[in-house]
């Protein structure tokens, strides 16, 4: 397997196991996260519950579609919601330490969208 190849799957790993990991989360109804989705755009507990279900839905389509066929615009969406998701933890009152941690959740996504781009310009 040539490095390039090595690296892609890593990247691509990475996304899938961060999109897996979170809709699987948000599927369950995870807690706090309904309470975000209730304080940020004024929905209640099942709206928001149900809001939430959706997300999780997505996410593990978006792991799924980069583990079998990266689609690079959705690497992008992939980068922004990952921004955004790490974002939301101070908007909600926690430290900005956790959107710093959560910084490889759009890093890498966008990291596979040049990949992708570089070798298609190299073709």
């Amino acid at each position: 397997m040539t490095t390039n190849k090595k690296i892609e799957w890593l990247l691509r790993i990475g996304v899938a196991g961060e999109f897996t990991g979170h809709g699987l989360l948000a599927i369950e109804g995870k807690k706090d996260w309904i309470g975000w989705i209730s304080q940020m755009i004024g929905v209640d507990t099942p709206t928001a519950t149900t809001l939430l279900l959706l997300i999780g839905i997505f996410d593990v389509v978006v792991a799924l579609t980069v583990l079998i066929k990266p689609i690079r615009p959705l690497l992008l969406w992939a980068a922004f919601w990952g921004f955004w998701t790490a974002l939301v933890r101070p908007l909600v009152g926690q430290s900005v330490l956790d959107f710093i941690e959560r910084s490889a959740n759009w890093a890498a996504p966008l990291a596979l969208y040049y990949f992708y781009q570089r070798n298609n310009k190299n073709e």
